[in-house]
């Protein structure tokens, strides 16, 4: 594997190596040489951009959320053509997100690395989950104020179903039904909302 690059862009053509190798080998099964290799060019010259392996991935990661959270603004779509059917657009555009972006995906939930030390990062991942948030009290608003949980605990919960459907049915070694994994989570969903009120017994 080796990704070339032209001047100037020694940054992308790491952060794309570094992909290759998250996807092959996870997030925390390559060294910063490794990364130069299939870049390349010298461990030294990857020190001219990245301080270490963590924040090669933690670059990775911020690409990861911001095409992340761009995808789930464009799934809500403001809400329309209905706040349910947005709802549930959000979740099918997490399923697609970890499908089409793995590499992404790894570095964004299984790397370890902590938001807090990355502001950057922290910032773009709460620009994804605010679309959740916001979907979530569009979807609740009816609800008589008694019965309506908070907003961040609906999407919490919505995120948490769609992270398990991704990890169990998506990836490697993970469990294998017969059930398409977009339908698990539309299922899961649908039984979560009626829970909750927000959806008539036989939707």
């Amino acid at each position: 594997m080796k990704t070339s690059y032209h001047h100037g862009n020694l940054r992308q053509a790491l952060v794309e190596a570094a992909l290759e190798l998250i996807a092959q080998q996870g997030p925390t099964g390559f060294t910063l040489s490794e990364a130069a290799k299939a870049a390349g060019v010298t461990p030294a010259a990857v020190y001219r951009h990245f301080a270490g392996r963590d924040d090669l991935i933690a670059e990775v990661a911020r690409q990861g959320f911001d095409i992340f959270a761009a995808l789930m603004e464009f799934a809500w779509n403001g809400g329309k053509p209905s706040a349910l059917a947005a709802f549930e657009a959000t979740g099918r555009a997490y399923l697609a997100f970890a499908r089409k972006y793995p590499g992404h995906y790894m570095a964004m939930f299984e790397s370890g690395l902590s938001l807090n030390a990355h502001p950057d990062l922290a910032a773009l991942s709460q620009k994804a989950r605010a679309v959740l948030e916001q979907a979530a009290a569009a979807l609740s608003q009816n609800l008589p104020e008694g019965r309506r949980p908070p907003a961040s605990m609906v999407s919490a919960h919505i995120w948490a179903l769609s992270h398990g459907v991704v990890e169990l049915y998506m990836r490697g070694q993970g469990a294998r039904g017969p059930w398409p994994p977009e339908d698990l989570l539309e299922t899961g969903i649908g039984i979560y909302l009626r829970g909750l009120g927000l959806l008539p017994p036989d939707r």
